[in-house]
């Protein structure tokens, strides 16, 4: 698991390469869900959780990357998995920002 300070430069990135798009804004200064989180419309599609990088996505996409390794269930704390979202692992960090603005695109 990464460092919290990798997380947030990591994080960073992807909210720098994604914050330019129109309805696309980050989530700060709250605490809980909503806080640190990137959204589209009001509606959260990436945040930096659980040492990676959390993101909602089709449900059979995120079948996939459970399946393939690249990510894990994202349940909120409640011991219940989310179908529509994943933590993405650290060695698939260079598909982050593709699947980042794939997730952008599923929210939207």
């Amino acid at each position: 698991m990464p460092e919290r300070s990798v997380l947030e430069e990591r994080f960073a990135a992807i909210v720098e390469a994604l914050a330019c798009i129109e309805g696309v804004t980050v989530g700060a200064g709250r605490r809980g869900f909503g806080s640190g989180t990137l959204q589209v419309d009001g509606r959260i599609f990436a945040m930096a959780r659980r040492g990676g990088l959390v993101l909602k996505l089709p449900g059979q996409r995120v079948a996939e990357l459970v399946a393939s390794g690249d990510g894990t269930p994202f349940d909120a704390g409640k011991g219940v998995p989310m179908k529509e979202w994943v933590v993405l692992s650290q060695h698939a960090e260079k598909r982050w920002l593709p699947l980042a603005k794939e997730a952008l695109a599923f929210v939207r």
